[in-house]
């Protein structure tokens, strides 16, 4: 597994990453040590290692991805092949002009899965981030029983096992999400060959996840757990919402991500009422508009953490001049906000950029502030992105919005429009965006289905879900399938303002197996398929 190739990275309290080799497992084997080990497997193994290429975390790069298969943003630059990766099949104009790509995009992204091409393969990042991530936290689990902790010990050792949990859960989530198949190892620095399909991944987390939850549940020593989760979290990352959450809080957060392993890996089309009812089960004691989540978090001076204010994230690669950043703002972002969305206005500005190298629908004439610029109006509404060091709060799970709106969806499928309409206003009104409610105004099952899609692409966009939520939706399928967008806005190289464009994006919905990994661990006899067919 190329998980083997990370060492187990330091992480001291401030995660001062100069000494990559400690805590060695010896290290680990006192309460300190221990800590610094669960830790350091998270943001550093996870988070941080094998990203440097295109920004400088795990939420830069493969989160980079998911925008762009998303048409969240585009970018001209090759670096990484993220000026191919989301180029669509083709696109009709209003005129009736049909532009289509010279190189489809599974062929270009089955092209570049190989050893020799790992820069350029979309497929290596976050299989590489998630596994490492992975057998870290087995090699927390193999020693945790065998250290000795002060205070309530059985309190603190259940607490790291619940962090593990939690992690490895997260890990095989957005394996099971983005990839047609994976590998379940749950033991450290071992080779597995035996590949299962996505589906027995997302089972897999979701069994940590419960295992982590029922220990949480478990919990006797409050002030222990406090102080053992203090010192696993970051202490840059303490600050707003990113705060040590309660036993109880911890479980809302597992129960908004089962949500989502059912919401992202199932089509719209073939959900059941069992599949429905299950999530607003989960999501009813999921995340709520109190409740402390998990988040990343630079210090005030931009050292010793796991990512940067400037290069760490979707978001602050995004905002600016878009003659400097890395992403473009897509037009089909810019087209979901509702007329008199504050969020908008406070995110966003007219600033045309054709662009010259990427795909043929990359231009775009708008720009995404940054707050460190302090051009946004700040008119009550969230802001989207901020260089400014320690002013920008990353999630790297759930949150409330994601959770309120996945009760939404479950309500309006139900049947149960307007409560579920309602749950839409609450999202709306928790990020200032100034809108009117449109609970209680009689819309249609067809109306509040649309206005649920545009919210969650608006509400949610750079956390993450964007690609899901258009693979589900048929979106990424070719139009022969069903799939494509209409009446999309366009802006032509030459400058030409399309708004009923037919766009065709025929995207791959799982990621093959990345060549790093089945070339050195081939698949055993029995395994599933690791080369999605479709």
């Amino acid at each position: 597994m190329i998980a083997l190739l990370f060492s187990v990275a330091s992480c001291k309290k401030e995660l001062d990453v100069k000494n990559p080799n400690s805590p060695t497992p010896d290290q680990a084997k006192t309460e300190t040590g221990i800590i610094s080990l669960a830790t350091g497997g998270v943001y550093i193994n996870g988070f941080q290692n094998g990203d440097s290429w295109l920004g400088d975390s795990y939420f830069s790069l493969p989160m980079g991805y998911h925008e762009l298969l998303a048409d969240d943003v585009s970018a001209e630059a090759a670096n990484q092949n993220v000026n191919i990766v989301n180029v669509p099949d083709y696109v009709i104009l209003d005129n009736g002009t049909k532009i289509s790509t010279s190189s489809p995009q599974k062929s270009n992204l089955r092209i570049n899965n190989a050893r020799n091409k790992q820069s350029q393969n979309m497929f290596y990042y976050e299989w590489t981030n998630m596994y490492a991530m992975n057998n870290a936290i087995n090699q927390v689990l193999a020693l945790v029983d065998d250290v000795h902790f002060s205070g309530d010990a059985t309190t603190r050792k259940n607490t790291i096992k619940a962090w593990c949990y939690w992690w490895k859960g997260y890990a095989y989530a957005k394996i099971g999400s983005i990839y047609y198949a994976g590998l379940v190892n749950n033991t450290p620095n071992t080779l597995n060959p035996n590949y299962v399909n996505s589906a027995a991944i997302i089972a897999e987390s979701d069994k940590n996840l419960s295992a982590a939850a029922a220990i949480l549940g478990a919990i006797t020593s409050t002030s222990d757990y406090t102080t053992i989760m203090g010192e696993l979290l970051p202490s840059m990352s303490q600050v707003g919402l990113g705060t040590v959450p309660t036993p109880a809080m911890f479980i809302h957060s597992i129960n908004t991500m089962k949500a989502r392993n059912i919401l992202a890996n199932t089509r719209v089309s073939a959900m059941t009422a069992t599949q429905w009812n299950a999530i607003l089960t989960l999501v009813t004691n999921g995340i709520t508009s109190t409740d402390k989540v998990f988040t990343g978090r630079t210090n005030e001076s931009d050292i010793n953490g796991w990512f940067s204010a400037g290069g760490g994230t979707v978001a602050s690669l995004s905002a600016g001049d878009p003659a400097s950043t890395t992403f473009k703002i897509s037009e089909r972002l810019v087209q979901e906000f509702k007329t008199g969305d504050k969020r908008f206005t406070n995110n966003f500005a007219s600033s045309p950029y054709i662009n010259q190298v990427g795909g043929f629908t990359f231009s775009s004439r708008w720009k995404l502030y940054d707050g460190i610029q302090k051009q946004s109006p700040l008119n009550g509404a969230i802001v989207l992105a901020n260089s400014t060091p320690g002013a920008y709060e990353l999630y790297l799970a759930g949150t409330y919005e994601e959770n309120e709106l996945m009760k939404a969806e479950a309500l309006i499928y139900l049947g149960q429009i307007d409560l579920g309409l309602a749950s839409i206003d609450l999202v709306r009104n928790a990020q200032g965006a100034g809108l009117a409610a449109v609970s209680g105004t009689g819309l249609t099952l067809a109306a509040a289905k649309e206005e649920l899609r545009r919210e969650r692409r608006v509400a949610l966009v750079f956390r993450g879900t964007a690609f899901y939520d258009a693979r589900r939706w048929g979106v990424i399928d070719d139009v022969s399938k069903g799939g494509g967008r209409t009446n999309a806005v366009v802006y032509t190289a030459a400058g030409v303002l399309n708004t009923k464009a037919t766009i065709n994006y025929n995207f791959l919905d799982y990621f093959d197996v990345p060549a790093d990994e089945f070339v050195l661990n081939p698949p055993a006899a029995g395994s599933a398929a690791i080369v999605n067919p479709n």
